[in-house]
């Protein structure tokens, strides 16, 4: 089966079809929520996708986001959409949260396991309160780094060869993954106890090492500014120039011509066929 059958194009529509759902959610709930990751640079760079791009992350004040996890499935589109995060039950191996279209299919490779959604998805991860003091700081880092190891629980592919061996070793000496949900759940319960209002500054505590290394100032992660993406109005932060320079660097540089790739990983992509398709054959495949 060829997983180039859908091209870029047609999955950033479906990516954008999604998005545009979950801001019309969001508005309805009040729920507050803008634009990461590589979306952050296509929406000043591009006014909409960086053109290969092949995802969408977005970032929610931590209340905003385990209030999202609360009331989905009480006010969600249920027929078409799947809020996924990892607990007890299912694996994502993801240390976010996403919606995912359950009509279509984007199976990633280190998920070809995993009785789980495995449609197209668009991606969540929560911004938390930063503590002034040094220690406590400290302390909200190194939970933060267990709950990464352990909530994702799989070999990172792109931070260092250092931290790919230690999380190895860790993942042969804790194998049961009731203890990993055990240590990961009280980890994350202590790095998210800031809360977003007592703090002046604002913290990512999943994802890249050197974002997780930074302090915001709160200001600067005022959701209430708008931008064009794609020929919608979509909300940014508000210090949007400053973090894309903290984070990238020069970020309206293009990158060179052998950089400018998809990210992910996948086994098969279609934006027509619902992943339930594909169990037995593409994923959860007996051996």
């Amino acid at each position: 089966m060829d997983n180039q059958s859908v091209d870029i194009r047609q999955l950033q529509d479906k990516l954008l079809e999604i998005l545009l759902y979950f801001d019309g959610y969001c508005r309805e709930n009040h729920l507050k929520y803008c634009l990461a990751g590589g979306c952050l640079i296509g929406i000043v760079r591009h006014q909409g996708f960086v053109p290969w791009d092949d995802d969408i992350d977005l970032f929610m004040p931590r209340e905003d986001y385990e209030r999202l996890t609360e009331i989905w499935n009480s006010t969600g589109d249920l027929t078409r959409y799947a809020f996924c995060r990892t607990d007890d039950r299912k694996n994502y191996h993801d240390a976010g949260a996403s919606i995912r279209d359950i009509n279509t299919t984007e199976i990633n490779r280190h998920s070809v396991d995993e009785d789980i959604c495995h449609g197209i998805a668009i991606e969540i991860m929560p911004i938390d309160g930063c503590p002034k003091s040094k220690i406590r700081r400290l302390f909200q880092l190194l939970n933060a780094f267990v709950f990464n190891l352990f909530n994702v629980q799989r070999l990172p592919d792109n931070k260092g060869a250092l931290i790919r061996f230690v999380s190895k070793v860790v993942y042969g000496v804790i194998r049961s993954s009731r203890s990993r949900y055990r240590i990961w759940k009280k980890a994350e319960q202590r790095m998210s106890r800031y809360s977003w209002d007592e703090c002046s500054e604002v913290t990512e505590l999943i994802g890249s090492v050197h974002g997780m290394m930074l302090r915001h100032d709160k200001s600067d992660f005022e959701m209430d500014t708008y931008l064009p993406f794609e020929g919608h109005p979509l909300p940014v932060m508000s210090g949007y120039r400053k973090y894309l320079e903290r984070i990238w660097g020069d970020y309206m540089q293009l990158p060179p011509v052998e950089k400018r790739v998809a990210k992910h990983d996948t086994v098969y992509t279609s934006t027509t066929e619902p992943y339930s398709k594909f169990k037995g054959v593409l994923y959860c495949v007996k051996k």
